[in-house]
């Protein structure tokens, strides 16, 4: 008998046409990112709702339930029943999950898009992270790989470009893009790809994330969670998330767009290889 959980593959549009009125009173058609609700149930109790574009939705809730820590393997879970009619996603486990009050009666609400949710355990969990060390090759990155990273998401076709208003995530080895995944909130899309991880037994010690939003302590925290030590992201950072960071090593890039960026913290993993300036650059703030 496989112990891969069996997924369905839901579909749902991930834009739509508006008409709209413009400054010069001339109506035209735009289009919009989708937005839709997504109920998930465990062994038909709820446990929560997340707003998402609905991309790949059963990678989604597969995320979600590890980064919460509800599941400990992938081989627990039977099956993920996505259905957009009922805007549900049935979970169903092998054996159940033990203490499933206790484990999602703490919530701590996050500053991510969309509103998320962070089971409090995670932030107790902390101590238990593990990094592949500084020294180790594959978990380093270089100034040049890391502009080619950059390169690589300025090319990528995206519904950003064409609706706007999401958040995208990736995740690379080096300079080669792996996967891309967009949603209405950058914690939906970090739980998709490690969903996407998690699915295929991949582990994140020679990876590294890419998100176009901030880094937030729990974007920090489910990147660590998935064993990527270095994050990479065209926005800025935030206190705490600096400060986690900095605690469980990792190497932070912000304001990362073209050949500019700020590493905030984890130098020893980069591999400087500094332009030349006549001028000091003028100091960004995050």
């Amino acid at each position: 008998m496989s112990l891969v959980p069996r997924l369905t593959e839901a579909r749902a549009p991930l834009t739509r046409d508006v008409e709209v009125l413009d400054e010069f009173g001339a109506r035209r058609t735009i289009t919009i990112p989708a937005e839709r609700s997504l109920t998930v149930f465990v062994d038909n109790r709820e446990l929560v709702t997340l707003m998402t574009l609905g991309a790949a939705p059963e990678l989604l809730v597969l995320g979600y339930l590890r980064n919460q820590r509800l599941v400990d393997s992938v081989t627990d879970i039977d099956s993920i029943t996505v259905d957009w009619d009922v805007e549900a996603a049935a979970v169903k486990t092998r054996a159940g999950i033990e203490r499933f009050d206790e484990k999602t009666a703490r919530r701590v609400v996050t500053t991510g898009c969309g509103q998320g949710t962070v089971f409090g355990d995670m932030m107790s969990e902390l101590e238990t992270l593990r990094l592949p060390r500084v020294d180790e090759p594959h978990a380093r990155l270089s100034q040049a790989t890391l502009y080619g990273l950059l390169n690589a998401m300025r090319l990528q076709e995206s519904t950003y470009k064409s609706a706007g208003s999401v958040h995208g995530c990736a995740l690379f080895r080096q300079d080669e893009l792996l996967m891309f995944v967009e949603d209405v909130g950058r914690h939906n899309a970090i739980d998709t790809i490690a969903g996407w991880m998690w699915l295929h037994g991949m582990e994140g010690a020679d990876k590294i994330f890419y998100t176009t939003g901030r880094l937030t302590s729990e974007m920090v925290i489910k990147s660590a969670q998935i064993g990527v030590p270095i994050i990479v992201s065209r926005s800025g950072i935030t206190q705490m998330g600096y400060e986690v960071a900095s605690k469980l090593g990792l190497c932070l890039f912000g304001r990362a767009t073209n050949k500019h960026f700020i590493c905030y913290c984890g130098f020893e993993r980069f591999d400087a290889q500094p332009l030349p300036s006549a001028v000091a650059p003028t100091e960004r703030t995050a």
